[in-house]
């Protein structure tokens, strides 16, 4: 999953939503010396991220994409379903997402003294381009992927991505409607063990 549904995924408290956020470029225990709730944030990101690339549901939708984007395949399924969630988020969320988006974005800026160096760097570009939101279209999508395609010297070839979004739209969004509740399902599970 990508960073709407990490944070998404996270519940109400700000600290786990962060910790979760900004989890990838966290390696090994170097979360230790983080407040507790984000490092259970930290760990809640890894647990999804374990669950999702092996659940057979999110396989199915990356075997569409292996054999024009190869390794690449499950992060950009990643973008997809972000895309997903977003366009749906009436189903999921009682609260307008343009709105739940600047809160988040409020609890980094009020929060920033926790926040890791790529992530200060990140929020920047973040907030003007308003990522977040921007998943909601198809063009905002591409313009992730193609960010994403040019960190790789764009030897991934991501920025072409959303013409198979296009091609397999009701697919891809079938399996991420069936996946996302199976996920939610084991993210409450894990939620209750880490904040016993």
């Amino acid at each position: 999953m990508n960073f709407l549904a990490h944070i998404y995924l996270s519940g109400d408290n700000d600290l786990i939503k962060i910790g979760n956020f900004m989890a990838d470029g966290i390696r090994g225990k170097h979360f230790e010396s983080f407040p507790t709730d984000i490092q259970k944030g930290i760990v809640l990101h890894r647990a999804i991220d374990t669950f999702t690339d092996a659940h057979p549901i999110f396989r199915q939708s990356t075997k569409k994409l292996h054999a024009r984007y190869h390794h690449y395949a499950g992060v950009i399924v990643d973008v997809f379903y972000d895309h997903y969630l977003a366009k749906n988020w009436s189903t999921y969320s009682s609260e307008d997402l343009g709105e739940y988006i600047e809160r988040f974005y409020q609890s980094l800026h009020t929060h920033t003294a926790l926040l890791t160096e790529r992530t200060v760097g990140l929020m920047p570009y973040m907030i003007k381009q308003n990522w977040l939101l921007s998943y909601q279209r198809i063009e905002g999508i591409k313009q992730i992927l193609t960010q994403m395609d040019s960190r790789t010297k764009n030897k991934s070839n991501m920025r072409f991505a959303t013409e198979e979004l296009e091609e397999f739209y009701i697919e891809f969004e079938k399996e991420f409607t069936l996946f996302f509740e199976e996920l939610r399902e084991h993210v409450q599970e894990k939620i209750q063990l880490i904040t016993v």
